[in-house]
């Protein structure tokens, strides 16, 4: 039976944290700080986002998903003392699925301060190999990014993640149903459960 990934993984500049109950004021000025950053490239935001109440909410809904294996995500820190207690990125799995289609979708997203360091592939790996080790062994990864999102694309490139197509129209992002490319990547290690 796979096991629930780690809640806490460490890389040599960053530490992912699962949600928590007491991120939830930190995860709210992350998304405050990040409003008009995140605008282009997201969905309309939930009714109540920019709220603690929301976020309290969100984070022991987080809790119960990671628990249950449904859903997996992790805030990202900087290991330096000055910024540690400052949320900067997120890598969330959802949709996550066992049996014969065992996969996941990948969202991800950074502070604008924090852009064009490595910081979000250096997150991306550390989470992807959590979810493909043997303890969690996941066979697929999706990621859908927009065509004109250069710099995700180009991340998803650099973690080996493949173009399978396009989806048109969607989702509904900044005013129009926007089309996304569909990317995926595999787990060449994946290990097939007894019987098959």
């Amino acid at each position: 039976m796979p096991e629930a990934p780690r809640a806490t993984i460490d890389t040599p500049r960053l530490r992912l944290r699962a949600s928590a109950p007491e991120l939830a004021a930190a995860a709210l000025d992350y998304e405050q700080r990040n409003r008009d950053h995140f605008a282009r490239w997201n969905p309309p935001p939930a009714q109540g986002l920019f709220t603690l109440a929301f976020h309290q909410k969100a984070m022991a809904d987080d809790v119960e998903s990671f628990a249950a294996g449904r859903e997996w995500r992790w805030w990202v820190q900087l290991h330096a003392p000055a910024e540690a207690a400052r949320l900067i990125g997120t890598v969330r799995f959802s949709q996550v699925s066992r049996g014969a289609f065992c996969s996941a979708m990948l969202g991800y997203s950074i502070d604008a301060e924090h852009e064009a360091r490595g910081l979000m592939h250096e997150a991306l790996a550390a989470a992807i190999a959590e979810v493909f080790s043997p303890a969690v062994n996941l066979h697929r990864i999706q990621a859908n990014v927009r065509p004109e999102n250069a710099r995700s694309l180009k991340l998803l490139d650099a973690l080996g993640f493949v173009h399978e197509g396009l989806a048109r129209e969607y989702l509904y992002i900044d005013g129009a149903w926007r089309d996304h490319l569909m990317t995926a990547r595999t787990n060449a290690n994946y290990i097939k459960p007894d019987g098959w």
